[in-house]
């Protein structure tokens, strides 16, 4: 009987290997936020190694994204991730829009709320773990996008219209 159960679930497990998501892939950089806004390098670098896989339209796979359930557990993490934040979408979206989502990402640095604890599980993207001065980086950059959108557009333009 267990042995009938082991090998059942060895069909599903292999029968799962050949249903697979879609990847997040796309090079499209037609509104990613560097088309509006600057980013040093040393700026495009911290995002590169710690948001861009879960916070942009192109992520890099890790080998074990190729196993199933992995790699599903991965694109909804992903596209969570963008729901939240998509830096590769971030000038189509309203200017109050943009400048809260700057806001979030110094609220969630400052609150070590991002990186995830899961994507940096068992030592897994441990560049994305920051350190203070990288914080700060990140953190003095998306408050000075904010001070450039204060300057460039009116006030009433920079609030988040009130839910319904």
């Amino acid at each position: 009987m267990i042995k009938n159960i082991l090998i059942g679930l060895l069909i599903i497990l292999v029968a799962m290997q050949f249903i697979r998501p879609d990847k997040n892939t796309s090079n499209d950089q037609t509104y990613d936020v560097s088309k509006n806004f600057k980013v040093p390098a040393e700026v495009q670098q911290v995002l590169k190694v710690a948001c861009n896989d879960c916070h942009t339209n192109n992520t890099e796979y890790p080998w074990y994204a190729e196993v199933q359930p992995v790699a599903w557990w991965l694109q909804n993490h992903v596209e969570d991730g963008k729901r939240h934040l998509n830096f590769s979408d971030f000038t189509n979206m309203p200017i109050a829009i943009q400048n809260h989502k700057f806001e979030e990402v110094i609220e969630m640095v400052e609150e070590d709320e991002m990186p995830l604890p899961s994507y940096t599980y068992f030592g897994l993207h441990s560049g994305a773990n920051l350190d203070e001065s990288q914080k700060k980086l990140v953190m003095d950059w998306a408050q000075a996008q904010m001070d450039y959108l204060k300057d460039t557009y009116p006030a009433d333009s920079l609030v988040m219209p009130k839910r319904r």
